[in-house]
């Protein structure tokens, strides 16, 4: 498995269709949620890539401050069906918080989180700081990590 982070306009275009088809699947299909996937905000972004050989089996992207929080935001964090149970996600999510740390020198970050993958999270280091609410019909939490302790 290869780790890749690039900003958006650094993607080709075959990393962008893969990771735009792969949130399709899993977001919108498997999950059966109409919603907005493509909504301006990847333009900015940071995307973590999981390539299992040429392609994309799990992706994340960072968003600045104040797009979706007041604190810097990890979001869209997606597996492959066929790549679930292997450590990915957490992989990822560990090199997204190191990356925010060391290279974007910001301390704490903010998610949303579907509330059935809270435990995941809270395995990375973040803790639930809102009640749960719906977005897009699904529950969610905020959640937030402080990367300086």
């Amino acid at each position: 498995m290869q780790y890749t982070m690039k900003k958006f306009e650094a993607l080709t275009n075959t990393e962008l269709y893969q990771i735009l088809k792969l949130r399709q699947e899993i977001f919108i299909i498997e999950q059966t949620c109409i919603y907005p996937d493509i909504d301006s905000n990847d333009e900015d972004a940071y995307h973590l890539m999981a390539f299992d050989d040429s392609k994309i089996v799990g992706c994340l992207r960072i968003l600045d401050k104040g797009v979706t929080f007041e604190e810097i935001s990890i979001g869209r964090v997606v597996v492959s069906e066929s790549h679930r149970g292997k450590g990915i996600a957490k992989k990822m999510m560990i090199g997204a918080i190191g990356f925010i740390k060391n290279e974007l020198k910001e301390m704490h970050i903010k998610i949303s989180a579907q509330t059935y993958v809270t435990e995941f999270y809270e395995g990375v280091g973040f803790e639930v700081v809102s009640g749960e609410y719906l977005e897009d019909g699904i529950p969610h939490v905020d959640m937030l990590c402080d990367v300086t302790a």
